[in-house]
């Protein structure tokens, strides 16, 4: 079984209220319901986590390094400003694919600099709620040509 973390980052536990014209109409709980689906069909173990503190995104990542094969980050805001989560990333050395409800590169200027996308094998954005399953996907195949 493969096992592969999820992390939201700071206000997506607000999908669904916070500006549905940009970010969808979707919940979180929609979000992780639809990925775990994706996940029993192919025999894969998630450990999901939100958090709107940078540190506890970094602590989540390293607390779980030995467990993960693979990581899907929505980092939100944090894509733009954290050396920290990028050094966690970088430092795990886990296929991690950066993810985006919306397209980051189509919207304002500070938006479109992701401090993230170097350190991750992949990013997938603009495809709402399908970039996380866009994301599993890519992870398996990674896991499966590694292994």
């Amino acid at each position: 079984m493969n096992k592969i973390l999820v992390v939201h980052g700071p206000n997506l536990d607000l999908l669904g209220e916070r500006e549905p014209g940009i970010y969808g109409k979707d919940t979180l709980e929609t979000i992780n319901s639809l990925l775990k689906k994706e996940a029993q069909k192919n025999n894969v173990e998630l450990k999901v986590f939100q958090s709107n503190g940078e540190g506890d995104i970094v602590n989540f990542l390293r607390d779980n390094r030995k467990w993960a094969e693979g990581i899907i980050l929505n980092p939100a805001a944090y894509t733009h400003t954290s050396v920290a989560i990028r050094d966690a990333v970088k430092a795990l050395n886990i296929p991690t694919v950066e993810v985006h409800l919306s397209n980051i590169y189509a919207r304002e200027e500070f938006r479109q600099k992701s401090l993230i996308a170097p350190v991750a094998v992949a990013t997938i954005s603009g495809f709402g709620k399908q970039s996380y399953i866009l994301a599993l996907y890519g992870l398996l195949n990674l896991i499966k040509d590694k292994g």
